[in-house]
C-alpha cells in the first residue's frame, strides 16, 4: 500500500499534527507526505476525527502517527486494514483502529463506493 485515505486526527488538532509528520518525515528523509481533504468523521464512542490522505511508505505512516498521537496527547485513527477475500463487490471496505499514543482503544470499518462518491462512510465501531 502507497497511500490511504483512512487515517484521522482527533478534530482541532489535524493541521498542527499534519504539519508535524510532514516535517518529521522531511527531517529523516522518509518517503511520506500527508495532506488533508477537508472531510470529517464523527463517532459515538470517540468523538469527531478530521481524515487526511498521506502517500509513502505505510510502516513510516503507521510509527508517524503513533508519534502524533502521543506528542499531543490526541487520539487518531490508523486506518488501511483490509480483508483479504477477493469478492466482487459494490463497495469498498477498509478496517482502523483508534488509537491514543500506544494502546488502541477501538476499531472502526469504514465503506465507501466503488464509483461515484468515493469519500469513507464510517459502518461500524467498536469500543475495545
Amino acid at each position: 500500500m502507497g497511500g490511504s485515505e483512512t487515517f484521522g486526527v482527533e478534530s482541532g488538532f489535524a493541521e498542527q499534527a499534519i504539519e508535524w509528520m510532514n516535517s518529521q518525515a522531511k527531517k529523516h528523509k522518509s518517503k511520506f507526505e500527508a495532506r488533508a481533504y477537508n472531510h470529517k468523521i464523527t463517532t459515538k464512542n470517540f468523538g469527531t476525527f478530521e481524515m487526511f490522505s498521506w502517500i509513502g511508505d505505510v510502516k513510516v505512516a503507521r510509527s508517524l502517527i503513533i508519534r502524533a498521537s502521543k506528542r499531543f496527547k490526541i487520539r487518531v485513527i490508523e486506518g488501511g486494514y483490509r480483508t483479504k477475500e477477493k469478492l466482487l463487490k459494490t463497495k469498498k471496505t477498509d478496517f482502523a483502529m483508534v488509537r491514543k499514543g500506544e494502546r488502541v482503544i477501538g476499531h472502526l470499518e469504514f465503506s465507501s463506493s466503488l464509483f461515484g462518491d468515493t469519500r469513507w462512510k464510517l459502518e461500524t465501531e467498536e469500543r475495545k
